[in-house]
């Protein structure tokens, strides 16, 4: 097998326009993400609001999913980005809107409250078209032999977004305020639309365009449930992300218990990216073709126990080290899934996989999320959290004995096949 290129996929020009357009989104979404958690939180002080907005989310996200991918299958992925990209432009604007009302006879604090869960409802209605469309997006843009480096440079774009939306949000939090915050987050998500511009149309790979939605949907999930790797991955990586998720509740803990203010806050959420972005760089060095699936299921087993040594912490500099070692274990187990879903999947079917796996694991963060929040309101916010990491160990437990499909995956045969048919 020829020597890897950790920046082959970096010398396409498409690919790394494409990467700042994902950054600039991720970056503003993620920085979003954290101030609306802050203000409904500031407004509320009650822990299940957070897990309200997971469910917000969830509903649209969820329902809309497979119709989404049929549609992605069926048109051209950049203009849908851009179409995409402008209507979150306006989720933007109108939170901007929002958060710069005072309360009055008008507004009151619950319709304010209620305009934002629309907005984010609407914003999950987005996010089932945005996944499958970069999905597929990023199969147009380079050759199948490095599609596995694609996906790590993707994976590491957004984790770096997240980070450094997470860590500008609850410093902008403090310096600007939640309006202006949200401005800033508008203007660079206008910033993405315009550099998407810089991107080709693409040709459409379906050669079943017409074809009815129902038949269209049945192949979609028909191939997910044969493919055991990729139903075994997106199913641990579904039950991992339901039950081990902490950042709905951060910003719990920031206030209530470590009392480290916004800026702390922000800490938090960055540390679990900081963790996946150093570990995933350095899977463009190392590559996790050998023994893939020996190593995603002692990343989530780490992912687990980090999250339980979290909720059990009350000391600042160890909760953002418990947090630091989940992202890391984390990053390694996203890169083998999204290299797994990039390698297995065909060309013409790729809109609709990616909504499956939206369905079982993009769709899980909010689940996980009003999980988080409605265990935090029954048990605490400890107790819920050390709740959720322990699952997460059971998981792994439960898949390395009854599932041997996952144990003993190798991608290894996948991409030896991919540089043999770019050679003939």
């Amino acid at each position: 097998m020829a020597k890897q290129d950790p920046y082959a996929s970096l010398r396409i020009r498409e690919f790394t326009i494409f990467l700042l357009v994902r950054f600039l989104l991720v970056f503003g979404w993620s920085m979003q993400f954290i101030v609306v958690e802050w203000q409904v939180y500031s407004i509320t002080k009650d822990p299940l609001s957070l897990g309200i907005i997971g469910l917000m989310e969830i509903i649209p996200a969820f329902s809309m999913a497979l119709f989404a991918g049929h549609i992605v299958d069926q048109r051209e992925k950049r203009n849908l980005l851009i179409l995409c990209t402008a209507a979150f432009s306006l989720i933007s604007l109108g939170l901007f809107f929002l958060t710069s009302l005072k309360v009055t006879g008008n507004w009151t604090t619950n319709s304010i409250l209620s305009c934002i869960y629309g907005l984010v409802f609407f914003g999950g209605f987005l996010r089932s078209f945005f996944g499958p469309t970069i999905f597929s997006l990023v199969a147009l843009l380079v050759p199948k032999k490095i599609y596995h480096n694609a996906a790590t440079w993707s994976s590491s774009t957004w984790k770096i977004a997240s980070v450094s939306g997470a860590l500008c949000g609850g410093f902008f939090i403090s310096w600007l305020h939640v309006d202006n915050t949200l401005l800033l987050v508008f203007v660079l998500v206008i910033l993405s639309l315009l550099f998407t511009f810089l991107i080709k149309k693409k040709p459409i790979l379906n050669k079943k365009i017409g074809e009815p939605i129902t038949q269209s949907l049945k192949a979609g999930v028909q191939f997910v449930f044969k493919n055991k790797a990729v139903l075994g991955a997106l199913t641990l990586d579904m039950i991992a992300v339901l039950f081990g998720g902490t950042v709905a509740i951060l910003s719990v803990f920031a206030q209530d218990i470590l009392n480290v203010g916004p800026e702390g806050f922000g800490l938090l959420n960055a540390s679990i990216s900081i963790g996946s972005i150093v570990t995933m760089l350095l899977t463009t060095y190392i590559p996790i073709h050998k023994s893939t699936g020996k190593k995603m299921l002692i990343c989530v087993f780490i992912f687990g126990l980090s999250i339980i040594a979290f909720g059990l912490s009350s000391i600042f500099w160890v909760s953002l080290l418990a947090l630091f070692v989940s992202g890391a274990a984390d990053g390694i187990s996203m890169v083998i899934r999204q290299t797994i879903l990039q390698l297995k999947t065909p060309d013409e079917m790729r809109g609709r996989v990616s909504s499956v796996n939206s369905m079982f694991v993009g769709s899980s963060n909010e689940l996980g999320a009003f999980e988080s929040g409605l265990a935090a309101k029954i048990l605490g916010p400890v107790a819920a959290v050390v709740f959720g990491g322990t699952m997460t160990i059971i998981t792994v437990a439960t898949t390395t004995i009854v599932s041997p499909t996952i144990r003993n995956l190798e991608l290894t045969k996948d991409i030896e096949d991919l540089e043999e048919h770019k050679e003939m």
